[in-house]
C-alpha cells in the first residue's frame, strides 16, 4: 500500500492520502466526505482498485485538460486555486478548518462548497474532476410546448398573480385563435397545459416572479444553513444587532422621553450575551458603548447598579475576533470598520436574512418577553399599539432609563446563566466533562478549547480606535483640527515644517485629540481654554456666531478706513510744511523738543487738577 493508492472492500472505495506508522489518512470516494484517520488493521481486508473502475462506479470520468472548453478550464482552475492553500494541511483538522473559514470569506463561497471541491479533488487526485460537467442537450420542444412556455412566462410568472386557468385562456386567445377570435380546431387541453407547467416549474422562479426577491428571501427561501456551525465552530464569533424596546420611559422629572434602543453582541457558539448597550441613540454611538461594554468586567459593571453576580455567571471581557452584522449603515461605516485595526474581522450578512443571525434575534425575543409580562400598564407596548383607536401607551410610561437598565441586566443574567439551552450540539468531550446546558457554562468550556478566537483589548485602545477621524494640519499656530488649535510638547519642528496628519477626535469633548502615526496615538490638548469641556457642535456654533459678528462689522470697518485716510490726507494738505530742513545738531534739537514736550505735559496735568 502506497500513498494515493485506491483500495476497495465490498461497497467501499477509499483513497490513501497519508501513511503514518500507527494510522492512515483515507477519503471515502463514494460518499466523498472529509478525510479520516483509520488504524492499519482496518485496511487489512481492502484490495487494490483502479481509477477506471472508480469512474465506472461513480460515473465521473476525469478528462484531458485539452478536451475541456475555455469556460470549463476557467472554472476548474478557479476551484483549484481556492483549495490549493488548504491541501498541505489536509491531515490537520484544526488548521484545515481555519483555512476553510478564511478561504470561504475571501472568495465569497460557502464552507460546504469548499469541502466539496476539496473532497472531489482528493478522491480522484485529478484537477479535471473539478471541471463542471456539461449538461446533456434537452430534446427540442414541440410547437405547443413552446406556446405553453411563452404563456407561462408572460401571463403566469409575474406580479399580477394570474391563475393557471387565466394563463391558459390567454394563450388560446393569442396563439390558437384567428383574426376574428375563433378558436382553432386543434389546440392543447388545459390538462396538457397544467402537466407541462408541473413538469417544468421551478418553485424558486415561481416565488420570485410572483412575490419579489425580498419576499422570497424572507418567507420562502429554503432554510438549509448550518446554524451555529456555519459561522461559529468555536467561541469568538459575535453577532451584532439592535432593537427598539417595547416600552416607553420617562426622565427623572417624569417627562416622557421615548423608547430606548438595546444593542447587543451574542456569541454565536454558546449564545452568551457578551455585552450590551442601552441608549436613546442608535448607530455608531450605541456601537461604541457596546464594544466598551463587551470588554468591561461584568462583576464591577453590575455592582454599579446594585447587582451582585459571580464571575462565572458572566465572564466575558474580551472582543470576539469575528463580528457578524447585517447591512445596516452603522456596520458598514468607515468609523466602525476601524475596529479591524485590532485584529477583528467584520462579516456583513445579506439583507432580509435574519435567520443567519438566529442567536441575536432569539436573544431580543427572550429579553423582551421576560420583562413585558411583568410591566404591563407601566409603559409596555401591546401588539395593538398601531391600530386605530388603540390605547396610547405613552401615557403609561413609568420607569426611568436607570431603572429599566437594572431590569435589562437581571434579564441578561438569567439569559446567560440560568436559561436552559436544549438544542445545543453537545460533543462527547462536553458530556464527559459535565458541561451544564447554560450559555455561561458552554462559553466557559468553549473559550478554553482550540479554535476559540478572542482578543484582549484595553478600554482606552478600543475607545481611540472607534473614534471618528479627520485630517489635521500642522502650522505655526499649532495643530488645527476641525478649526480648533491644539498643541503637544516636542512637536516644534512639525509646527514649523507644516504638513497634514490623521487625527482621532471625540465629538462629545474637544478638550483633546489624538494624532495617529504608525499605529501609535499621541494626545494633543486644546490651546484655547474657552473650548475645554465643550462638544464639537457647541464649538462650531460659537465659531459660527463669531464669524457672523465679524462679517457684520466689515462695512463699518471699511468706512472707518476711508475716514482715517481722509483725516490723514486733510492734515497733511493743510500744513505749510518745511522745505528747508536743518541737519545739524540733531541730538541737541531732539533734547530741547523733549524737554518742551515734558513741560507742556506737566503743565497740562496741573491744569487738570
Amino acid at each position: 500500500m502506497k500513498k494515493y493508492d485506491l483500495l476497495h472492500c465490498s461497497d467501499s472505495i477509499i483513497r490513501v492520502l497519508e501513511i503514518q506508522p500507527d494510522r492512515t489518512l483515507v477519503i471515502d470516494c463514494i460518499k466523498v466526505t472529509m478525510p479520516v484517520w483509520v488504524e492499519p488493521i482496518v485496511l487489512g481486508t481492502y484490495s487494490e482498485y483502479t481509477s477506471n473502475e472508480l469512474s465506472k462506479v461513480t460515473g465521473i470520468i476525469p478528462a484531458e485538460v485539452d478536451d475541456l472548453d475555455a469556460d470549463q478550464r476557467k472554472i476548474m482552475y478557479g476551484r483549484y486555486t481556492m483549495i490549493a492553500s488548504i491541501l498541505p494541511f489536509i491531515s490537520d483538522d484544526t488548521m484545515r478548518s481555519r483555512l476553510i473559514c478564511s478561504v470561504s470569506t475571501e472568495h465569497g463561497v460557502s464552507k460546504q462548497t469548499l469541502r466539496n471541491y476539496l473532497c472531489l479533488y482528493l478522491a480522484y487526485m485529478d484537477i479535471t474532476a473539478l471541471a463542471p460537467r456539461k449538461r446533456q442537450c434537452d430534446r427540442e420542444l414541440t410547437q405547443d410546448e413552446k406556446y405553453m412556455r411563452w404563456a407561462l412566462n408572460r401571463f403566469f410568472y409575474n406580479t399580477k398573480k394570474n391563475s393557471l386557468m387565466s394563463a391558459y385562456t390567454m394563450m388560446l386567445k393569442e396563439k390558437y385563435c384567428d383574426t376574428l377570435g375563433v378558436l382553432a380546431e386543434d389546440y392543447p387541453s388545459f390538462y396538457q397545459f397544467r402537466y407541462f407547467y408541473r413538469k417544468t416549474r421551478k418553485m424558486q422562479n415561481f416565488y420570485i416572479s410572483r412575490d419579489g426577491l425580498k419576499h422570497y428571501q424572507r418567507n420562502n427561501r429554503p432554510l438549509i444553513g448550518e446554524g451555529v456551525q456555519e459561522f461559529a465552530p468555536a467561541a469568538g464569533v459575535g453577532m451584532l444587532d439592535a432593537t427598539v424596546c417595547d416600552i416607553y420611559l420617562v426622565n427623572d422629572s417624569g417627562s416622557l422621553v421615548g423608547r430606548p434602543i438595546l444593542t447587543a453582541c451574542i456569541d454565536a457558539y454558546s449564545s452568551l450575551c457578551c455585552g450590551y448597550s442601552l441608549s436613546w441613540e442608535g448607530g455608531v454611538y450605541s456601537l461604541r458603548g457596546l464594544m466598551l461594554n463587551i470588554i468591561t468586567d461584568k462583576v464591577s459593571w453590575c455592582r454599579k447598579f446594585g447587582i451582585s453576580i459571580k464571575s462565572e455567571e458572566w465572564d466575558c471581557d474580551m472582543l470576539p475576533a469575528t463580528l457578524v452584522t447585517d447591512m445596516g449603515s452603522e456596520y458598514k461605516s468607515e468609523n466602525f470598520e476601524q475596529i479591524s485595526e485590532l485584529g477583528v474581522t467584520v462579516v456583513n450578512l445579506p439583507s432580509y436574512r435574519p435567520e443567519l443571525k438566529g442567536p441575536v434575534e432569539k436573544f431580543f425575543n427572550l429579553i423582551q418577553n421576560s420583562y413585558k409580562k411583568h410591566l404591563k400598564g407601566k409603559g409596555v407596548i401591546e401588539p395593538d399599539y398601531q391600530e386605530r383607536g388603540a390605547h396610547d401607551y405613552r401615557k403609561d410610561a413609568y420607569l426611568t432609563m436607570a431603572e429599566f437598565e437594572k431590569i435589562i441586566l437581571h434579564c441578561i443574567i438569567y439569559y446567560n446563566s440560568q436559561r436552559i439551552i436544549e438544542n445545543f450540539p453537545y460533543t462527547e468531550a462536553m458530556i464527559d466533562e459535565g458541561v451544564k446546558p447554560y450559555a455561561s457554562a458552554i462559553w466557559e468550556w468553549g473559550r478554553s478549547q482550540m479554535g476559540a478566537n478572542l482578543i484582549a483589548v484595553e478600554p482606552k485602545e478600543l475607545m481611540l480606535t472607534l473614534l471618528p477621524r479627520t485630517v489635521g494640519k500642522f502650522g505655526r499656530t499649532g495643530l488645527v483640527v476641525n478649526k480648533v488649535r491644539y498643541h503637544c510638547d516636542g512637536y516644534t519642528e512639525r509646527y514649523l515644517s507644516g504638513g497634514t496628519v490623521i487625527v482621532a477626535y471625540n465629538p462629545e469633548d474637544v478638550t483633546s485629540v489624538w494624532v495617529l502615526e504608525n499605529g501609535v496615538y499621541t494626545e494633543f490638548t486644546v490651546i484655547e481654554s474657552r473650548f475645554e469641556g465643550k462638544d464639537l457642535a457647541a464649538v462650531q456654533d460659537l465659531q459660527a456666531v463669531k464669524k457672523t459678528i465679524v462679517k457684520g462689522a466689515v462695512r463699518d470697518n471699511l468706512q472707518a478706513q476711508i475716514d482715517l485716510a481722509q483725516h490723514i490726507e486733510s492734515i497733511a494738505d493743510s500744513t505749510n510744511g518745511h522745505t528747508d530742513v536743518h541737519m545739524k545738531n540733531i541730538r541737541n534739537t531732539r533734547k530741547r523738543e523733549q524737554n518742551k514736550h515734558h513741560r507742556d505735559y506737566m503743565k497740562e496735568g496741573v491744569n487738570h487738577e
